[in-house]
C-alpha cells in the first residue's frame, strides 16, 4: 500500500471524521515546524505527511480510492493487478488511473482547519511562519475561544547602580528553562540573554523577553520580565530626571562662601562655587547635570544641591563678641 495514512494519523481504519479531526489537531500541533525549532527539517517532513494523510482520509472519495488501491492508486500510478482503468466506484468516479491527487500545501490546510474549527492562530508573517495558539484536542489548559492559556509573566529584579543607569550598560543574563523536544519530553536549555540598559532608565522599567519561560504541554510559555531595581547611592538621590545632593557645610562657609567639589556619576570632577549666603531652604540648581532623559536624546535633568548648615555647639565669650561686632549686632 505504500504510505500508511492511518498509521501516520494514529487512527484505525474505521475512524470517524471526528476521530480524524482530533488526531490531526493533536499531531499537527505537535509537529508544526514553529514548534520544533531545534528539529525543523524532520518536523517539516512529518508535518507534511500528517497534512497529506488528513487530506486523504477526511475526503470520502479520496479515502475510498486509497482504501481500495492504496497510495499508488490514489496518485494515479499504475497499480499491479488492478485491471483496466474503467473500474467503477459507488460515487460514479472512474478508476484510479484517471484520478490524480496533488496534496495541498500543508500550511494552507493547517490554517484553514484551525480557522474553521474555532481554534485561532496568529500569523507572524507568511503562512509558513505562523505562531501557534492551539494545542491538544482535549482542551486541557485552554482558555476562552479554544486557545491555550499563556502562563503569567515571570519577573526578576535586575539590580543596577545609579552609575549604570546614568551611562547605560550591557548586561548578560544566563537563564535555564525547560523546553519541549520533538518527542514531547521536557529538557533543560540554557541560553544567554543580552540586556542593553539605556541611559536614563528608571527604577521599575521592565524589559520583556517573550516566551522565554518554561514550556509546558497545553500551555503557552510565559514571558520573562526583568525589572530595573535601582540601588541606593552614597551621594546622589534621584528625583525623576533630577539628581539631588544633600551637602553639609559649616556656618562659616554658609556666610563667607566656599567651593563644593563633587564627582559626577560618569567620573568627572564638578566644582560648584558657593558665593551667596546660604539661608534655610537654599538650593543651587545646575542645569543638564542630572540624569539622561531616555526619550529625548542628549537632554538631561538638573542637579540640585540642597544645604544643611552645621551650627557650632558652643562659642566662647570672645567668639560671641567678635560675631556681634562683625555682624553689627
Amino acid at each position: 500500500m505504500g504510505v500508511d495514512y492511518y498509521n501516520i494519523l494514529k487512527v484505525n481504519r474505521n475512524a470517524t471524521d471526528e476521530d480524524l479531526k482530533k488526531s490531526y489537531r493533536r499531531m499537527a500541533m505537535r509537529w508544526h515546524p514553529d514548534k520544533n525549532p531545534d528539529n525543523k527539517k524532520e518536523a517539516e517532513a512529518k508535518f507534511k505527511q500528517i497534512s497529506e494523510a488528513y487530506e486523504v482520509l477526511s475526503d470520502a472519495q479520496k479515502r475510498a480510492i486509497y482504501d481500495q488501491y492504496g497510495e499508488e492508486g490514489l496518485k494515479g500510478m499504475p497499480v499491479p493487478g488492478s485491471g483496466s482503468s474503467t473500474s467503477s466506484f459507488a460515487n460514479g468516479s472512474s478508476g484510479p488511473s484517471n484520478f490524480h491527487f496533488n496534496p495541498r500545501n500543508a500550511e494552507e490546510l493547517f490554517a484553514e482547519f484551525f480557522a474553521t474549527s474555532g481554534f485561532g492562530f496568529e500569523p507572524t508573517g507568511p503562512a509558513k511562519s505562523m505562531r501557534l495558539h492551539t494545542d491538544s484536542s482535549e482542551g486541557v489548559g485552554l482558555g476562552g475561544g479554544g486557545q491555550p492559556r499563556k502562563a503569567p509573566p515571570v519577573e526578576s529584579k535586575l539590580s543596577c547602580s545609579l552609575e549604570e543607569l546614568y551611562t547605560g550598560s550591557t548586561r548578560k543574563m544566563k537563564i535555564s528553562r525547560n523546553v519541549l523536544g520533538a518527542n514531547g519530553r521536557s529538557v533543560v536549555k540554557s541560553e544567554i540573554l543580552t540586556i542593553d540598559v539605556k541611559p536614563g532608565w528608571k527604577n521599575g522599567t521592565k524589559i520583556t523577553f517573550p516566551d522565554k519561560g518554561n514550556e509546558q504541554v497545553n500551555q503557552l510559555p510565559a514571558d520573562l520580565v526583568f525589572v530595573i531595581d535601582e540601588k541606593p547611592h552614597d551621594v546622589y538621590k534621584r528625583d525623576g530626571n533630577d539628581l539631588i545632593v544633600q551637602q553639609k557645610i559649616s556656618l562659616a562657609d554658609a556666610l563667607a562662601g566656599t567651593t563644593i567639589n563633587l564627582t559626577t556619576l560618569d567620573g568627572r570632577n564638578l566644582a560648584v562655587p558657593l558665593t551667596d549666603i546660604v539661608t534655610p531652604g537654599y538650593e543651587i540648581v545646575i542645569a543638564k547635570e542630572g540624569m539622561p532623559i531616555t526619550k529625548e536624546q542628549g537632554k538631561k535633568g538638573n542637579l540640585r544641591i540642597k544645604f544643611e548648615v552645621q551650627f557650632p555647639t558652643r562659642l566662647t565669650a570672645e567668639q560671641r563678641a567678635g560675631i556681634r561686632r562683625i555682624l553689627g549686632g
